[in-house]
């Protein structure tokens, strides 16, 4: 029998690369994407290694035609999507006076309009019960000096994700988590320690603790759950 498909953006390295790793121990086939070829290509062989059912496609989640051609071959193909995981995104920290207009439209088209691709292109191959679940943030829930544009952009995302789930109940269900700080490359780019040492537990979280969440809201547990949005903040937003 073949395993149920879930593709997973930005999935070469940091959050999507745990999901992908958790999801395949489940017993997913999972669908590396991501632009960076050399590290996908790596994941997608250590998950291999362990016996996982895992491949790597290079996908532009802001590229309309990549999308239209993965939905074109996963129909053309054995596994059932099962569901997408709408990860990719990206960050740049600067005052709302120091931000170009070309670093605002790049967090959009990353963080929003791909997810929007993706639901567009991929929605129609899941089966019912299928899931997708979306990858925002703390910083669309609470305001922080240098995040205008990721946090714009990361709101939009769950406007999509409410509505996203209106449309395609009951079919597919489309949840939306907002973690705090975690520790992957992309917060390169962040003051040190970002907006995570606020929050109550002090600290970002490992990619490993995000994951479980992830997984959970694909699986037949979160069977009625549709247009939630969930914070794993280490208690950023309780503070």
């Amino acid at each position: 029998m073949t395993a149920p498909l879930v593709v997973i953006t930005g999935a070469a390295r940091g959050q999507g690369a745990a999901h992908a790793e958790l999801l395949a121990g489940q017993g997913y086939a999972v669908l590396v994407a991501d632009v960076r070829d050399e590290e996908g290509e790596a994941t997608a062989r250590r998950l291999r290694d362990t016996g996982a059912d895992a491949t790597y496609r290079h996908l532009d989640v802001t590229a309309e035609a990549d999308w239209s051609a993965l939905a074109a071959d996963i129909g053309a193909g054995e596994a059932p999507l099962r569901g997408l995981v709408n990860n990719a995104g990206v960050l740049r920290h600067h005052a709302i006076a120091e931000t170009s207009l070309d670093e605002w439209e790049l967090q959009f088209a990353v963080n929003a309009r791909s997810a929007f691709l993706g639901i567009r292109a991929l929605a129609p191959l899941l089966g019912e019960g299928g899931s997708i679940v979306n990858v925002a943030s703390t910083a669309a829930l609470v305001g922080a000096p240098g995040y205008a544009a990721y946090s714009a952009s990361k709101a939009a995302l769950i406007g999509l994700t409410r509505a996203a789930a209106v449309e395609l109940a009951p079919r597919v269900r489309v949840n939306v988590i907002c973690p705090g700080g975690v520790a992957t490359a992309m917060n390169d780019d962040e003051p040190a320690g970002g907006s995570s040492a606020t929050a109550p537990l002090g600290r970002r979280a490992r990619v490993d603790e995000i994951s479980p969440l992830v997984a959970y809201l694909i699986g037949d547990d979160a069977a009625f759950m549709t247009g939630s949005s969930l914070t794993i903040d280490g208690g950023l937003t309780a503070a």
